[in-house]
């Protein structure tokens, strides 16, 4: 099936770009270890009602979706020049937007995606609420074993090749909660919190470096001592390599704004915490400092107590 049979199927536009890779906004790394960001896709049917993108800087909504119809031909040509060039990187897939959407499994855009970047032996980092990230451990195990780190990351490490080896395809599942009923009350239309579960267990297996990226926590839902603890428990069963958290953030005041409508599911589902939470976001867009500062306190001790890391390296 052609890419606009495909795209028109799933209710997704066509678009060309004139660029395919993203420099990231500061020279140190980030906690995603990313050189780049790269995002095949504009817009999610995911459209997690908690998502930061919607209402915020960086686009009014994510239910406008688009495949990026030369993302390919791009990559290729600005991968081979990075590669002439002597550079080397960490790739981001899914900072934006979710690589492994329904439309991924006919179009198989992520797929070529990384065929390309092994092809010029780049190393990748994928963040995703999709068990269907299996379907491309064949091309993930070839960019584990042939891409070339930068070289800060390889200093380091000092040269220790099974550390090295590991962050060539570095993958991590988005969470909010471990708790299928929870999750399908925010985030409906993703892969349900035990199928990520089941594919940590298998890309361990594999011996890929896997993670979790625990955001966003959710106030009075998934950020107390308690529920931290069973989700952290959870994560153990399953051997995460290490925990990357952060905190709720709501912006916009439209329908399908992050805000409203995260608030109005909780008003809906859990009226309980509704007046806590709305209070909190009272006029601004993230939580308070000290909010902030409590959280990552107790996420991380909780995590030491389970022994996972709260960073990948």
């Amino acid at each position: 099936m052609r890419m606009r049979d495909v795209a028109t199927k799933y209710s997704f536009d066509l678009k060309d770009v004139k660029t395919i890779l993203n420099n990231k906004k500061s020279g140190e790394r980030s906690f995603f270890l990313e050189d780049y960001t790269l995002n095949p896709y504009m817009g999610c049917s995911f459209n997690c009602s908690y998502c930061y993108v919607n209402g915020s800087k960086y686009a009014d909504q994510t239910s406008s979706m688009t495949v990026k119809s030369n993302a390919c031909e791009i990559l290729r040509t600005q991968l081979k020049n990075k590669a002439k060039n002597g550079e080397r990187a960490v790739i981001n897939l899914g900072s934006a937007t979710e690589c492994y959407m329904p439309i991924e499994r006919e179009l198989g855009l992520t797929r070529n995606v990384l065929k390309i970047i092994n092809r010029f032996r780049f190393a990748v980092h994928i963040i995703t609420k999709s068990d269907l990230i299996l379907r491309d451990i064949d091309i993930l195990k070839k960019i584990q074993k042939s891409a070339i780190l930068p070289k800060d990351i390889v200093v380091k490490y000092k040269g220790d090749e099974d550390e090295l080896y590991k962050l060539k395809a570095i993958l991590t599942f988005s969470f909010s909660t471990t708790d299928d009923k929870i999750a399908e009350i925010f985030e409906y239309n993703a892969s349900r919190p035990s199928k990520r579960l089941k594919a940590i267990k298998r890309l361990k297996k594999e011996g890929f470096l896997t993670g979790v990226s625990l955001m966003p926590i959710l106030p009075f839902i998934s950020d107390t001592e308690e529920g931290l603890n069973k989700i952290c428990s959870d994560f153990k069963k399953y051997d995460v390599d290490y925990i990357i958290p952060g905190p709720l953030t709501l912006f916009g005041d439209g329908s399908n704004h992050s805000r409203i409508r995260y608030l109005v599911a909780l008003k809906k589902y859990c009226p309980e915490v509704y007046e806590k939470t709305a209070k909190m976001f009272q006029k601004k867009d993230n939580l308070s400092r000290i909010y902030q500062k409590d959280l990552n306190e107790k996420i991380c001790r909780i995590s030491k107590n389970f022994n996972i890391k709260t960073s990948i390296i």
